[in-house]
């Protein structure tokens, strides 16, 4: 009896480990059915090119290019649905490459717009764009990075989890991503950033800026003399080159400021040291305060009121543009 059910035990055990075989190797399988495919098509433009992009799950990188011409690459990749419905994945590609996604009215092209819900579906097209630059941008990604070159803007580019990285942009650019780091090199407009969890790093801005970020660092170089501000819920900030208005909210993170106070500053951190870097001549209010920390001034402060190493309030060469700094936790250091 004992050997009979030892046995049949045996025989169980063997057809539940067949089974989780047959198990892990259907995601395999279903991997294995992806198909991949592209389209090519070169597109006539007169004057500036006005481009609008979405992708689902992909990748966009825009390069600059001749005046007068855009020119789209797509690359496909469509993979089985869940329930196995719909077209499969050759019929989708096919469909595809025939049709693609791209149509053009005038300068203004639209491209990875597609009304076929099903064609959509387990469907992913990475974009690759040639484009003159005189060229304004709007871009989506749901799921992927986007690489944008030197155009003259705007653009207004997003994604919802992936890195947006951009080259000289003439105008405004607005960028914006649910998760990842966004990287700008000489706009010439204003600026603004907004990622939720990721850094942000923008050189050489000459227009206004404004940053907003959840979770990473913040750092920014400015030519120009136009306001910025920031707000950062956990990460360190490093400015650059700011001549004009300044506020800085920071919860959580270091704050070091570079330049000359042309409007009002104003710099408030939750958690965290505050340095400034101004210029030996610089004459402006101070407004010093921390409610745990020094404050240490390289600056020859005429102060108001009481001395207290946790308050400073007076001129610095007889004044000038307010300069207010607060901090709940930490110390308070200009130089």
């Amino acid at each position: 009896m004992m050997h009979a059910h030892s046995r049949r035990l045996a025989r169980v055990a063997g057809i539940a480990a067949a089974a989780l075989g047959i198990a892990l190797c259907l995601p395999a399988a279903g991997a294995a059915q992806a198909v991949q495919g592209s389209f090519d098509r070169t597109l006539t433009v007169t004057g500036p090119a006005d481009l609008d992009v979405t992708t689902g799950s992909g990748d966009i990188v825009l390069r600059t290019g001749p005046a007068g011409s855009v020119h789209v690459v797509g690359r496909i990749r469509a993979s089985n649905t869940l329930l196995g419905t719909g077209r499969s994945p050759g019929e989708k590609v096919k469909a595809l490459e025939a049709s693609p996604p791209v149509a053009q009215t005038g300068a203004a092209i639209r491209i990875g717009y597609i009304s076929d819900r099903d064609l959509s579906q387990n469907v992913s097209i990475s974009y690759e764009i040639t484009a003159p630059a005189e060229c304004k941008l709007r871009s989506r990604t749901g799921s992927g990075d986007q690489q944008i070159g030197d155009i003259s803007g705007p653009v207004d580019i997003s994604s919802g989890s992936g890195g947006l990285v951009l080259g000289a942009v003439g105008g405004q650019v607005s960028a914006s991503t649910g998760s990842g780091d966004i990287t700008a090199a000489g706009v010439r407009g204003s600026f603004s950033g907004r990622t939720g969890s990721g850094s942000v790093n923008a050189s050489n801005v000459q227009g206004e800026v404004t940053v907003t970020t959840g979770s990473g660092n913040v750092t920014v170089t400015q030519t120009g003399s136009a306001a910025v501000k920031v707000s950062v819920a956990s990460g360190d900030v490093r400015l650059r080159g700011i001549n004009g208005g300044l506020q800085v909210d920071s919860a959580s993170g270091d704050v070091t400021v570079q330049g000359t106070p042309g409007d009002g500053w104003q710099v408030s951190s939750a958690s965290g040291e505050v340095t400034l870097e101004l210029p030996a001549g610089a004459a402006f209010d101070l407004d010093a305060r921390t409610s745990s920390g020094n404050i240490d001034s390289a600056h020859p402060v005429t102060m108001t009121g009481k001395i207290d190493r946790r308050s400073v309030t007076g001129q610095v060469r007889g004044g000038g543009p307010a300069v207010r700094v607060h901090t709940a936790s930490g110390n308070i250091r200009i130089r």
